[in-house]
Formats: structure tokens, sequence, C-alpha cells
């Protein structure tokens, strides 16, 4: 026998289940380094793969040149264009020339257009990269994802020209973070500048500087392909709430980063003037940190400012794209009836009248073809090559191997020619669809179901197109309010008749057309 005591000192029983899976709220944390695993991959894909490169590079780190190319790019686009390729080129050159200073300048150029292409993917159908990623659902299944990103892209300018830009995921790979908030980023990166001048510790102020800017650029990013949605299909953008909530809090951001970038930039003054007074070494490398922060602060003063005027002017373009999307005249185009228009006319005509018609038509129709470029090799050979004989009746035809199509229509001729006889009402009144669905189901079960898709289909009948292919009887559908009492359908109980058309027209209009 048990006794309490040692009831109370016995450990615990485990499930012998196995443990269920955290939920998606614990595994969002697991997700978001793995997305950010993912945006490094390429970077470390570039040190991997240069033994492939023909010649000896392994002397080069080129992660550290594909992270110079995102800053330089990210640093020299504007909000309307982009940096210039060979410009970025350029500018990574010294980089990857201090790597290698022994080796020749055409090598350096080479590496460094080397990482440039492969930030961009060149080599790939969509130029970007995708990554795998597992989750576990709502359910505790573990699922797998795709993560499609982009590092570099490159964009059309306005005034032409190709440029490139970086994407929210090359900056949060500068930067070390992915999936911030934009806003609260900028706020703590901004914080965390005024303490390190504060402080004095400019070496650690610069570094917060430049993730201050990166930031700024992100925002701007942010509203530039907001805007440039909305030039393409302002649907396509949530103006009632979304973008108007946004701009107000940029404009708060942007007004509340003005007062602080000022009293920054009042901070890294104060400190470079106290370092003139003294001429130590220690206090020439304080002056000159203070010196590259105050170049850094007013670029970040000039990108608020390009960003403010463009949240002011973003109210004033949705309104100008909404009347011209949304008043802009329709194409105007005719559609081209073949039968009614062409064969109809033309058929009881004279083979010499008829061949006009028929040579106009196609001569438009066929469309436009492109002459060929004539070189003269390709005329010599053409003047020089003896002319093929050829059979009097052309070369034999191959006999086509047909295959029947199976029928796998729901409906029988039969049914079709029942349901044809039901709604054939040339010489009585129109009727509610009502009836002639109860006198199909007497007929047969499925023929109410074609019955009603014929009456639908009168709902809006052809009659241009009936008119001038000849018809002379027309199947119409009205609906006049009233609902449908039916068990197996639902809607409005349709008034079915049948129209004759204007025989005599018809005949007067083929007339004047041939």
């Amino acid at each position: 026998m048990t006794s309490p005591a040692s009831t109370d000192l016995a450990p615990p029983q485990l499930s012998a289940g196995p443990r269920p899976a955290q939920g998606p709220a614990a595994d969002e944390g697991l997700a978001r380094r793995l997305r950010a695993l993912a945006c490094t991959a390429p970077l470390h894909d570039l040190d991997a793969r240069k033994a492939n490169l023909a010649g000896e590079y392994t002397v080069y780190a080129m992660a550290e040149v594909a992270l110079s190319a995102i800053d330089l790019i990210t640093l020299n686009m504007d909000f309307d264009t982009g940096a210039d390729h060979e410009q970025i080129v350029a500018r990574l050159l010294p980089r990857v020339a201090a790597q290698a200073p022994d080796r020749p300048a055409a090598e350096h150029e080479r590496v460094a257009r080397w990482v440039l292409e492969n930030l961009i993917n060149v080599g790939s159908v969509d130029r970007g990269f995708r990554a795998v990623y597992g989750t576990f659902g709502t359910d505790g299944v573990y699922v797998r994802r795709d993560y499609d990103f982009k590092l570099i892209e490159e964009v059309p300018g306005y005034g032409g020209g190709v440029y490139l830009r970086t994407t929210d995921e090359a900056v949060n790979v500068l930067v070390g973070a992915l999936d911030t908030d934009v806003t609260s980023a900028q706020i703590a990166a901004e914080v965390k500048l005024e303490v390190l001048i504060n402080r004095g510790r400019l070496a650690d102020a610069q570094l917060a500087a430049e993730q201050a800017r990166y930031r700024t650029v992100q925002y701007a990013e942010t509203l530039r392909k907001t805007l440039e949605a909305t030039r393409r299909n302002v649907r396509a953008v949530d103006w009632l709430q979304t973008v108007p909530d946004m701009i107000a809090e940029a404009l708060d951001h942007v007004a509340d980063r003005y007062r602080h970038e000022n009293a920054i930039l009042t901070n890294i003054r104060k400190a470079r003037d106290e370092a003139e007074a003294a001429s130590d070494a220690k206090t020439a490398e304080h002056k000159r940190r203070a010196a590259e922060l105050v170049d850094i602060v007013k670029d970040c003063i000039r990108r608020h400012t390009q960003l403010q005027s463009r949240l002011l002017d973003a109210g004033p373009l949705f309104r100008a794209e909404q009347d011209r999307q949304a008043f802009a005249a329709p194409t105007a185009y005719t559609g081209l009836d073949l039968y009614g228009q062409l064969v109809a006319p033309t058929l009881p005509l004279p083979v010499e009248q008829a061949a006009r018609v028929t040579d106009a038509f196609f001569a438009r129709g066929t469309g436009l073809r492109t002459p060929a470029s004539v070189r003269l090799g390709d005329l010599v050979d053409l003047l020089l090559t003896p002319p093929v004989e050829r059979e009097h009746l052309g070369a034999e035809m191959p006999e086509p191997d047909l295959i029947a199509t199976p029928d796998d229509s729901r409906f029988s001729e039969e049914q079709l020619a029942n349901a044809m006889r039901l709604l054939d009402l040339e010489h009585d009144a129109p009727r509610r669809l009502s009836g002639l669905l109860a006198e199909a189901r007497e007929l047969d079960a499925d023929l109410p179901y074609l019955v009603a898709l014929l009456a639908v289909h009168a709902a809006s009948p052809p009659v241009g197109t009936a008119y001038r292919q000849g018809e002379e009887r027309l199947l119409f559908a009205v609906d006049d309010g009233t609902p449908l009492d039916d068990h197996e359908f639902g809607g409005a109980d349709l008034i079915v008749g049948m129209a004759l058309l204007d025989a005599a027209g018809m005949a007067a209009g083929r007339t004047e057309a041939s």
C-alpha cells in the first residue's frame, strides 16, 4: 500500500505523445531570423563561388565589396532616379584595388563588375533570389514557404537610361535588421545618435548617423513605390485610409526629425569647435569625426526636405491621376464580324467583284511585314544560286493524322432539339421561365438546366450580329422584377419570347453592301 508521502514525492508523469508545435506568434521570431539569413546568403555565396572564376581571385573579399556596392547605391540614388551603373563601378575600384594592390587594374574592374552583376542576379529570369524556410501553421503542421527578394534592381529613369536602386532587403542587410518598422527604427537611431554625440563618442555616432540615413532612404522608397503604383492604377492603392494615415505619420516624422537633426547638428559643431582649440593627435581625430558627422546629418536634412516636398505633392498627384484614369476616353475600336460583314455579302457576288473585296481585306488584315535586311553577302549568294527544279503541282502534301474528338458534352442532340422546340415561340405569346421549366421537367430531368441556360443567354441577345448574319428570328428574355419560384433554380422569372427580324431591311442592307 502506498503512503500519501510517497505519492507526493513521485515524479510527474510525462506525456507519451509528441509535444505540440508552438503557435504562429511564437514562431514569427524564428521566421524573421530565417529571412534575415536568406538576405545575407547572396553575399556569402559570392565568396563561395569566386573560386569558379578563371584566375586567382581568392585574395578578394567579395562580401566586403558587395556591402560597399549596396552602400554606394543607397547613398547615391535619389527619389526619382537611381545610381548610375558605371559610376558605382568606378567608385568600387579603390575598394577592390586596396585588397590586391599588386594586381592589374583590368582585374579590379572585372571583380567590381562581377560582384555588381551577381547582386543584380543577372543570370536569373526575374533577377531575384529565392529562399525556402519552414514555419508552423495554426494547426501545428510544419509548412515550407518561399521567400522571394531582390537586393539591387535596375529601373528605368524618367530622362532615359537604366539606374540601380537598392531594395528594402538590401537596406536591412546594411543595418542588420529585417522587417523593422521604419518610423520606430528612425526614432531609435536618432536618439542613439544624440546620446553618443553628447557623450563624445563620435566614432560610434558616425555609425549611428549612417544607419539613420539608411532608414530615411527606406522611408522615401516606400513613398516612391506607393506613388508609382498610383500612377499605374489608382484603384490598387488604398487612398481612403492607408495612404492618408501614412502621409500624416510621415509628415509628423519629418517635423520631429527636423528638430532632432538641427539639435544634433548644433552639438556636433560644438564638439568640432572644442576640438579646434587643441592640437594633439586624438583631438585631430575627434575633429575629423565631427566634420564627417556634419556632412552626414546635412545629407539627412536634405533627404528629409525632399521627402517632405514629395509628401505634400502626394495628395494633388492622387487627384490628378484619379481624374486622368477615371475620365480618360476609352479606346475607340470596332469589332469585325467576318460572317456578317464579309462572307455573307461576298458569297452572292461574281468572282470578279468578290476578288476585289477579299484582296482589299487580306491586304490590310494580315498586318505589316518587316522587310529583311539586305546584306551584300546574302545578295551575292541569292544571285549566284541556281534555281531549284520544282514539281508542276508542288510538293506532296502529307496525309494528316486525324483523331476523333470525344463527345464530352453534357446534353445530347435529342435534348437540344427538345429544348429548342419548347423555346420555339414564333406563333405563341411570350411565356414565363417557370412554366417552361415545369414543362421541360416532365420530358427529362436534365432538360430544365438546358432550358434555363438558353433563357439566361437570351437575356442580352446579340441583335446586331443576328441582323448582319441574316437571321429571321431571335430568342429574347426580359426581367420584369418577378422572382422565380422553383425548387432547383433561383433568380428572376424571365419573360421568354421570339422576335421576328426585318428580313426586307436585311436584304436591302446586303444589296447596298455589295
